[in-house]
């Protein structure tokens, strides 16, 4: 018998589509709503390390996501010179197991659909286009009135709804989000044949350089600056802005840029970080992934992250009888510090560029792979 039998989940994205699948799989009532109208997804691509995948297979999506996606299992390391000279190649850890790539990447629109559409195929009743209004708990349960009119009573409400989450702010929990002082620059294109990895290139005028294959016909492609007002901006205006810093970087990057021509597909944002001090529960509501911990992409573990919390959430909630202190404690006790670790592990390598300081990249990078690499 499960510790719930009806469960509201806020937003689609990586963390609510996974919650909403494993409970529905076990016979949970579940809805799931998105405010957007539709699974079109912020941003261009995503890169999923071995631990994110790891918990991909456990949603049933695997051979979706590996025939979408691209993987890839060496990082390469190139100067910002003339020819883009590779001066590294580092081996990636498998942390999903020695049996899935150490990495992949893929269109965050691709990812997004496979998730809701698992979700449609195992029960879960999703709505697009609404959120809630007004959350009112009691010790059984949770009434909730929605924009379209509608209301609901649920056992559970967890609120995955990202980094400005609303139901962070329903609950009247104070969290302050903080810029790290980078900004990137994102833009999603065609995959040229040299592109089979992702490259960094650390220095030249910006701080970080790269690519990552999304497909075997498309990647997204980032440039890391210190952070700025880019919001007067015209579409055009950035695209062109982005260009002209990729000018500085050759090899691979001589062929994207002839490919960046669609000022729809660049986007700019900036590096932003929180964590929220358990618990992350107030009563029968609780917040996970971005809404509850959000980190920089310097190790490309948010996905991931989003998605431990969300098999952690669920192996709880379906291996208890009862919604109580106790599971909310053992919850706790397995996420906040694993998931702050990575924050800050996010927020040093960032700091450590920003100070241009010559920081112990590989052995940071070790630690959170010997972390990661342990299921959560």
């Amino acid at each position: 018998m499960a510790a719930v039998n009806t469960v509201l989940v806020v937003g689609a994205g990586l963390a609510g589509a996974a919650t909403a699948i494993r409970l529905a799989e076990a016979g949970v009532a579940v809805e799931l709503v998105e405010i957007k109208p539709d699974i079109a997804a912020i941003g261009s691509g995503i890169t999923l390390q071995g631990n994110a995948l790891r918990e991909l297979r456990t949603l049933g999506v695997w051979e979706q996501v590996q025939r979408e996606g691209y993987a890839f299992d060496v990082t390469g390391i190139r100067a910002p010179d003339p020819h883009g000279t590779v001066v590294a190649e580092i081996p990636d850890a498998k942390t999903g197991g020695p049996d899935l790539p150490a990495a992949m990447g893929m269109p965050r629109r691709a990812l997004a659909r496979i998730l809701c559409e698992r979700a449609t195929e195992v029960g879960v009743k999703l709505r697009y286009g609404t959120t809630h209004t007004g959350l009112v708990q009691d010790d059984a349960g949770v009434d909730v009135t929605f924009a379209d009119g509608s209301s609901g009573r649920y056992d559970l409400v967890v609120g995955a709804d990202g980094v400005r989450s609303w139901t962070r702010r329903a609950l009247g929990v104070n969290l302050e989000t903080r810029s790290v002082g980078m900004g990137i620059w994102r833009a999603f294109g065609p995959r040229p044949a040299s592109v089979t990895r992702t490259d960094l290139y650390y220095g030249g005028p910006s701080f970080i350089a790269g690519y990552c294959p999304t497909g075997e016909d498309s990647l997204y492609a980032y440039i890391v600056e210190p952070a700025q007002d880019r919001s007067g901006l015209s579409p055009e205006e950035q695209l062109a802005t982005m260009k002209q810093l990729s000018q500085a970087y050759h090899g691979p990057w001589d062929e994207i840029r002839e490919t960046l021509t669609d000022p729809s597909r660049v986007n700019y944002t900036w590096f932003e970080t929180h964590v929220l001090d358990e618990p992350w529960n107030r009563g029968r509501a609780v917040l996970i992934g971005d809404a509850a911990h959000t980190c920089p992409p310097t190790i490309a573990q948010g996905g991931a992250q989003a998605l431990e919390d969300a098999v952690v959430l669920t192996d709880l909630l379906l291996t208890r009888d009862v919604l109580d202190q106790d599971l909310w404690d053992a919850f706790h006790a397995r996420r906040h510090a694993r998931a702050k670790t990575v924050v800050e592990a996010s927020n040093q390598l960032a700091q450590w560029q920003l100070d241009h300081v010559q920081g112990d990249i590989p052995s940071l990078m070790r630690s959170i792979a010997q972390l990661t690499s342990q299921p959560a």
